[in-house]
Parts: structure tokens; C-alpha cells; sequence
């Protein structure tokens, strides 16, 4: 079901989930809005990331376990993702009571479609970080807007906020990601829509191809990557249109040939505005060429809202990044770097992989599965990525995947990837419990190495990525 918009804030809800990251950013926008909003979470009645959730109760929330007993209400609303089976508590009591319920994606369209101004970005990879960037551009050049992120966002974490993957702003300015894997992108109605690249994730090509075209056409204006062909090949679709690209010498928004200088850490490069010849020189604190396309792409869809290319270009400067979005965690004594990572599927190991490679300096790379659903569908994908992008004197290490509970088929696991990727020539290792991965990382582990730390849907990685550091 859908909800008007002024319906939104007049009735009490009730997040199943509600520390995941895709329904934390919009239970604080909800509740920043007036709403009244309480929750449940697996992992808050497993005593995971307790801090997260001693902070949400801080802010007002009301939560409860997972028990069923937060719905008491007809009046109240459900959210929970299209995946929560039917048998958990809350569910059940919802319909008990004939609870109106909503997916995570239905609420953020009705959000989002409420707004006067509303900028999405759509893609295959990087919309966490492209999100962020034109959030605090926008943010900086004084546009006061909204932000839903699926990362916490580190230009807005502070001691009070320290899971900020939101922004409550009076702009009347949205900006969001929008997901494609499970066909919602067509629900949003955006003023603005990005379109970073387009390749294989959940759905076939020609599935993408027409979610992706009819985004592009539902908005005023498109920013649309001419880099990526299948992006271009869309371009057409867009009533209006801004385009990017570092290689494309036909993109509005373009480099300088040559101007590309990376460091570890960082990234130069001069801008090109094709519009007016204009040149900005542009500052990253973030690595990567990925991270230069991402902030081709923030740069491209803030002037299509209106921002000077070189206001846009100055506050990019500022930009820190996203947590785990090549999080340094730290050096040890020894000269071992951690790097904290969120890189789950082939396309964002392969950037994070070739942000290392760029740099001298073994690798030594921790992987966690974020499922076994996503591990028996992109499994031979990510095993391809490590074979390729990890040299002869790399390291790869799976632990089993992350599993919080539910019937999900785990015949399958990790060593399917370390049998392919051995089998290719690389150097793979299964250790099936997390737990012992640091003490075989820290007898591995040589100066200058960097140790990176990859995986999805588990906060305790960051922990664990902290707590590996102290070991070494």
C-alpha cells in the first residue's frame, strides 16, 4: 500500500528492523518530522551493536523485542522489508490486529515524492557515496536539504549522532539512493535522477534497462554517466539531461586529460565544465578513480539542481567520506594498515581491490558473505574478482557467511569461493569462525601490508576490523 503525504505523520508506526540500514535513516527522518515511531530488531534482542540502540532510545524511540508485543494498535503502521517472513512475531500481530503495512521502499517514495524538490541516484554501484557527496554539497552551499543514505555519513556524525545515514533538513530538498534490485526505483518521481552505471546485480540486463530508462524519463532533468555504455545507451530517455564521465570527451562534466594524481588516501584531478570551458580543480579525501566518477556524478546532478559547478567543486573538498567506504582504521606498530570496507558484491570489491593495487604493499583481504542467498548468486562473480584483482603474494580469507536466524538454504557456504578462487592460482583460506581470523591474520601479517575488511549487513564488522588492529 501507499500513504498520501499528509497521512504520514498522523498515526503512530512500528519498524520491523529497525537498526538495518536501510530503515534507520528513514525511522530518524520520520520521527524528524513529527512522527510518532517505535521498533523492534533481532540484533538488539541478540545483543549486537547495543550502542546503536541505547542511542535510538536516547533520540525518543520506543523499543521493544522482537516479540510481537510493540504492536498494540490498529491504528499503527508496519514497516518491514518484502523479505521478513510472515512468521515473525510482529507480522503475525499485525494482521492479527489488520495493521496497515508498508515496505521500507514504499515509505521513502511516499517521503520522497512528498517533497517539493527531490534528487535520486540510481545505479548499480556507488549511490551510498554519491548520496553522501551531494548531500553535503548541498548541504554546504546553504540548500538545508534532507538526506536518506544507507551509510552512516561522516561530515554529519558527531558524538550525539554517531549513526548519521540521515538528515532532516527544512530545504525542501530530498536526496536518496533508490534501489533497483527489487524493482521499487519505479516508484519514485524524482526532480532530479542519477544513473552512475548499469550492470548485473538481481535482474537481467533488459530488466535493468527498462527500470532504469523510465527513471531517467520520470524525472525533469537526468545526470547519466556516458562512461558506462549501458548508462549512455539510456541517455536518450531523459527529458533533460547533465553528463559525466572521466574517459567520455563528450560528457558535460569531464577531467583534464593527464590531471589525475592519486595518493593512497586521496585524489587530485582537474574538472572540466564543456558547457562554458570553465577548469576547477578538484581536492578528494577519498581514494580511488572509483571516487572520482562519484563525484563526477554528484557534481553533474548538483548543477541539474541548480548549483555552480565551482561552489560544488569547493565543497567536495570537505567531503570525508562514508564509514566503511575504505574506512582507515588505523596502522599498528609493526606498519600493518586496517582498512575497514564495505565491498560485498564483485563490482565494489573489484574498485576497493583496485584502490589497493594502485599502491605498493601486499594485501592481505578478509571477507565475510553477507548471506548465503547473495553468496550461491554472485559466488563464481566475486571468486572471478579475487583471482583477478589479488596478485601472487596476496592473501584472501573467507569466514562463513553472516547468519542471523530464518530458514535460508546453508548448504552452500565460503569454501565454494576459496575451492574457486585456489583453483585459478590464488592464495585462499576458509576459516569458518570469525573469531579466529585475527590470530591467523596477525602470524600472516608483515610490515607494510594493508589488511582489508569487507562485508555487508553486519555492524559488528567494524568492531571486529577495530579489534584486529589492536591484535596486530
Amino acid at each position: 500500500m501507499t500513504a498520501p503525504a499528509s497521512d504520514l505523520t498522523s498515526h503512530p508506526w512500528f519498524f520491523c528492523g529497525i537498526g538495518g540500514s536501510g530503515m534507520l535513516p528513514l525511522a530518524l527522518i520520520l520521527r524528524g518530522q513529527g512522527a510518532e515511531v517505535a521498533g523492534s530488531d533481532r540484533s538488539r534482542d541478540q545483543n549486537r551493536t547495543p550502542e546503536k540502540f541505547e542511542w535510538l532510545e536516547s533520540l525518543g524511540f520506543t523499543l521493544f523485542p522482537q516479540d510481537g508485543s510493540g504492536i498494540a494498535s490498529t491504528g499503527q503502521t508496519l514497516v518491514a522489508s518484502a523479505a521478513v517472513e510472515d512468521t515473525v512475531p510482529e507480522v503475525v500481530r499485525a494482521k492479527q490486529l489488520g495493521c496497515a503495512r508498508m515496505s521500507r521502499a514504499e515509505l521513502l517514495a511516499a517521503l520522497f515524492n512528498a517533497a517539493p524538490a527531490s534528487i535520486a541516484v540510481g545505479g548499480t554501484s556507488g549511490k551510498s557515496t554519491v548520496t553522501g557527496m551531494i548531500g553535503w554539497i548541498l548541504t554546504e552551499t546553504g540548500r538545508d536539504p534532507t538526506i536518506m543514505n544507507g551509510a552512516v555519513m561522516k561530515n554529519f556524525a558527531r558524538p550525539d549522532a554517531p549513526f548519521a545515514s540521515a538528515r532532516i533538513g527544512n530545504g525542501g530538498l530530498f536526496v536518496s539512493e533508490v534501489d533497483e534490485s527489487d524493482g521499487s526505483i519505479a516508484l519514485y518521481r524524482p526532480s532530479v535522477a542519477v544513473l552512475g552505471n548499469v550492470s548485473l546485480d538481481h535482474k537481467s540486463l533488459e530488466e535493468l534497462r527498462a527500470l532504469f530508462g523510465d527513471f531517467l524519463a520520470r524525472a525533469s532533468v537526468a545526470a547519466v554517466n556516458l562512461d558506462d555504455d549501458e548508462s549512455a545507451a539510456l541517455a536518450s530517455r531523459a527529458q533533460d539531461l547533465v553528463t559525466f564521465g572521466i574517459d567520455s570527451a563528450a560528457a558535460d562534466i569531464g577531467v583534464f586529460p593527464g590531471s589525475i594524481v592519486e595518493a593512497p588516501t586521496t585524489l587530485t584531478a582537474t574538472i572540466v565544465d564543456r558547457r562554458d570551458d570553465s577548469e576547477h580543480m578538484l581536492a578528494l579525501k577519498v581514494p580511488g578513480r572509483h571516487n572520482l566518477a562519484n563525484a563526477l556524478a554528484a557534481l553533474a546532478a548538483a548543477s541539474a539542481a541548480g548549483v555552480p559547478v565551482a561552489e560544488a567543486v569547493a565543497a567536495l573538498s570537505s567531503f570525508a567520506g562514508l564509514a566503511r567506504r575504505f574506512e582507515i582504521v588505523g596502522t599498528s606498530a609493526m606498519g600493518v594498515t586496517v582498512i575497514d570496507d564495505f565491498g560485498h558484491n564483485p563490482d565494489k570489491v573489484s574498485a576497493t581491490l583496485a584502490t589497493l593495487k594502485a599502491h605498493p604493499g601486499r594485501v592481505i583481504a578478509f571477507f565475510q558473505p553477507h548471506g548465503y542467498g547473495p553468496l550461491r548468486q554472485m559466488g563464481a562473480e566475486l571468486a572471478d574478482v579475487f583471482a583477478r584483482k589479488l596478485g601472487a603474494d596476496d592473501r584472501l580469507i573467507l569466514c562463513d557467511p553472516v547468519y542471523f536466524g530464518g530458514t535460508v538454504d546453508r548448504s552452500v557456504g565460503s569454501e565454494r569461493i576459496v575451492e574457486l578462487v585456489n583453483s585459478a592460482g590464488g592464495n585462499a583460506l576458509h576459516v569458518p569462525a570469525r573469531d579466529d581470523v585475527p590470530a591467523v591474520i596477525a602470524a600472516m601479517a608483515r610490515p607494510g601490508d594493508r589488511v582489508v575488511i569487507m562485508g555487508a549487513r553486519d555492524d559488528t564488522l567494524t568492531l571486529f576490523a577495530k579489534g584486529l588492529l589492536a591484535a596486530l
